[in-house]
């Protein structure tokens, strides 16, 4: 799946030209990027910048920057068809909230189609890819998650990334 996988570098190329287009310092846009985010765990700008060069990007940030983007998650998985459309965008949210994966919520889509499935944890983590068994068992426990893996989740269960956000209070 690696060949379908979110491509960090095409969403460093996306914020960089946005940036550039609206004559920003990587300072000025992440100042941006950063009004979506809890002000008490700010996303620095070496994280952003970053991307241009890292595999792994974490989860709650990147959906910051895609909100900055107006883009959906899906529409940096390479080939992936109408990832415009509606039912992939991420919600709008309230003057002091957040958008976080719900990790709990990935789980238990998980293991329900796993079940139904009559598979393994280490059958899920082989299908997936990038992932071990008790990788995927850990999401029950709430926490974080990075990109791309987060997109080989979705893609494996069929659903849109939006359905595994939620709000967050600052």
């Amino acid at each position: 799946m690696a060949e379908l996988d979110f491509d960090l570098r095409a969403l460093y190329d996306a914020l960089d030209e946005q940036r550039r287009s609206r004559g920003l310092s990587w300072s000025a846009a992440t100042k941006e990027i950063n009004r979506f985010k809890a002000a008490l765990h700010p996303i620095a700008t070496s994280t952003v910048t970053g991307l241009k060069s890292k595999a792994l990007g974490e989860g709650d940030g990147i959906l910051q920057m895609l909100r900055w983007l107006d883009r959906t998650p899906e529409s940096f998985v390479p080939g992936f068809s109408k990832a415009d459309a509606k039912r992939f965008r991420l919600p709008q949210l309230g003057e002091e909230q957040i958008l976080r994966f719900d990790t709990r919520a990935l789980h238990s889509a998980l293991d329900l189609q796993r079940r139904d499935r009559d598979m393994t944890w280490k059958d899920v983590a082989a299908e997936v890819g990038g992932f071990t068994p008790s990788m995927l068992a850990n999401l029950a426990k709430g926490g974080r998650t990075t990109f791309p893996g987060v997109m080989r989740i979705v893609r494996w269960l069929d659903k849109p990334a939006a359905i595994f956000t939620r709000a967050s209070n600052w």
